[in-house]
């Protein structure tokens, strides 16, 4: 039994759909918060329970009989993420698990000034105290690249902070190696990184932008204090555009700058690049 959290979310059910190709649906579980949205699951032949970070007793009834269970992380910024994923982790212990799998975040290393990674840091400590098998996925950038990029197909411009080289990474692709390496036979123990197979920056999106549209898309960089006066007359609450700010630092300091080769292995072909990525999204 392999059982899959957040499983009506992006990542987690994009990974349950890609693990219904590799094996039988009475092998997999989701833990959801509210079982109605994964009905279509259900009626596949998934066992569906209801459970969230917020209620043990009922994770370890929607773990009973894992031998895996994936945990996609949190990102409440109002909550208490580690102590919720703490929560977690001894539910999944206390259901006889023995391997879990966490979603943690590529260049989640002491120092990273983007707070995320403080969170995938105490996560993965609480993991290595488990006492049982782990592995934690260091997932590459995934987000829409209009929300990174801003509004440069009606501007002509990338106006945002100075960057640093970021593999990139499509949540399709790191879905599909999640699921193999769930249903595969080999083991990934402590932490592992899925990337794009090439860190672009910037710059490098202006000349992809202008390779793909014909025209002369521009980068500038804006000061750090002026894109956060932007942010919040655009209605963005300054503490969010603020935490905002801190991924650009971190990418400019080189914190996302690895591009790893296992992903690709993983996928038996070279996943999605970043400019894969802008094309498709502007044939869209």
């Amino acid at each position: 039994m392999i059982v899959v959290t957040g499983a009506t979310g992006g990542l987690g059910g994009a990974t349950v759909e890609h693990l219904l190709e590799r094996v039988p649906a009475g092998q997999i579980g989701v833990s959801v918060r509210d079982v109605a949205k994964a009905q279509h699951f259900a009626d596949r032949g998934v066992r569906v329970r209801q459970g969230s970070y917020e209620n043990p007793a009922a994770l370890r009834d929607s773990f009973a009989g894992a031998e895996q269970v994936l945990l996609v992380s949190g990102n409440d910024p109002a909550a208490d993420m580690v102590g919720l994923h703490r929560d977690a982790i001894e539910a999944a212990v206390a259901a006889g698990a023995r391997r879990i799998l966490y979603t943690s975040q590529q260049g989640a290393v002491p120092g990273n000034p983007y707070p995320p990674s403080d969170i995938h840091i105490a996560t993965e400590a609480i993991l290595a105290r488990s006492g049982v098998a782990w592995t934690a996925l260091r997932n590459g950038a995934y987000g829409p690249l209009d929300q990174v990029l801003g509004p440069w197909q009606r501007t002509g411009v990338i106006a945002q902070p100075a960057d640093g080289p970021v593999p990139y990474t499509d949540r399709a692709d790191i879905a599909e190696a999640t699921a193999v390496i769930l249903a595969g036979d080999r083991a990934f123990d402590g932490p592992v990184t899925l990337t794009a197979p090439t860190a672009v920056t910037f710059d490098d999106f202006a000349d992809i932008a202008s390779d793909l549209t014909g025209r002369t898309i521009e980068r500038i960089v804006l000061d750090d204090e002026r894109w956060v006066a932007e942010r919040i007359t655009t209605g963005v609450p300054e503490q969010l555009a603020r935490l905002m700010l801190t991924w650009y630092q971190a990418a400019r300091a080189r914190y996302f700058a690895e591009a790893d080769p296992l992903l690709a292995e993983l996928l038996g072909r070279e996943p999605r690049s970043a400019a894969d990525r802008l094309a498709a999204h502007l044939a869209t």
